[in-house]
């Protein structure tokens, strides 16, 4: 079978290896799709601080059981799955207290173990989960960002009747502004740079959308929601300006989620948010309810994914593929590789 392989940065090759055999426990699955994400763009452009090369990619993905061992039940062969990419030890205070996510020696496909992007890939059964035959493959390698929007929603609560802010039309943001809505949020806006960002955030659901470029967060915030403001505001672009407005224009007493992944040290105004008493919390990744959550949700008809399918790339195109991304930044969301 064909392995991607990143070299270095910048440099893709295709390694020739045997198709891997099943070991206890595990599961052979034909690789379909690979979704490419804004944490693969760090690696091939050698700014992920978290990886070493060469490193075989892929992390959201779908693909078709072909075969498992004998211990494995509930799958069968011939099933859809997707995969669940975390690796954690089980043992560490996070790991035995229900929060793998948070696993102290947590590693990713893709990133610090092996990943997927391969025509095969031998995974343990634990990691595997069906999908509904009337998903296509498509849908189902972008269940793992969505699982991420999924689980940001939960780590504010019962969003139900809530007033939201989202920063960030990007694929998380617009993903993550579909799931509060399918959790019950009454009212939803979304705040970007780019018109054609808002305007796709729009058609999947946002109730309003602004440019702040061009208006101010401080005044749309209030027309949209009134004095009250928001009950909770979400930062899904990561950097001083996005967290400073959030800060600086949140109700007194309100609640802060930040989901983007901050590029650099942050400097942001922990005074106003001391003096608001305002709760700042993280979001880091999923856990498997959140994997079933993402999926219920696609298969109910309550979030769209079809919209941020930007293009599809053939496997051996890997490096086209970034080279697509990097060439059209704002109007692309989600690139996919067929296998």
């Amino acid at each position: 079978m064909l392995q991607e392989i990143m070299a270095a940065p910048y440099e893709i090759q295709f390694k020739e290896i045997p198709i891997p055999k099943v070991e206890p426990g595990q599961v052979l699955v034909r690789i379909k799709r690979i979704g490419v994400c804004g944490s693969d763009i760090h690696v091939y452009h050698g700014k992920h601080p978290y990886v070493t090369y060469p490193l075989t990619q892929g992390h959201e993905v779908s693909g078709e059981v072909v075969s498992l061992s004998e211990e494995v039940t509930g799958l069968v062969i011939g099933q859809k799955v997707t995969i669940e990419p975390q690796v954690y030890c089980n043992h560490c205070y996070p790991c035995t207290h229900g929060k793998y996510n948070l696993c102290e020696n947590l590693q990713v496909m893709g990133f610090q173990t092996v990943g997927a992007s391969s025509e095969y890939f031998a995974v343990d059964a634990s990691k595997v989960t069906p999908l509904p035959d009337s998903m296509t493959y498509d849908e189902g390698a972008m269940i793992e960002p969505l699982a991420v929007a999924v689980h940001a929603c939960k780590r504010y609560g019962d969003v139900r009747g809530k007033k939201v802010a989202v920063l960030g039309a990007g694929p998380i943001g617009i993903l993550l502004c579909q799931a509060l809505k399918a959790f019950g949020a009454a009212q939803v806006m979304m705040t970007d740079v780019s018109d054609y960002r808002l305007e796709l955030a729009k058609s999947c659901g946002a109730d309003y959308v602004y440019n702040t470029k061009k208006v101010d967060f401080a005044n749309v915030v209030v027309e949209c929601f009134g004095e009250d403001k928001a009950d909770v505001i979400y930062d899904c672009a990561g950097n001083d300006i996005t967290m400073g407005q959030a800060i600086s224009n949140a109700r007194k007493g309100s609640v802060i989620v930040l989901v983007a992944v901050f590029a650099d040290l942050a400097k942001v105004d922990l005074a106003k948010l001391n003096d608001s008493e305002l709760d700042l919390y993280t979001s880091m990744m999923y856990r498997h309810e959140d994997y079933l959550d993402a999926i219920r949700f696609v298969e109910e008809g309550k979030i769209q994914l079809k919209p941020l399918m930007s293009k599809h790339f053939p496997f051996k195109d890997y490096k086209e593929a970034y080279k697509y991304i990097e060439d059209h930044h704002e109007t692309t969301m989600k690139v996919l590789i067929d296998v």
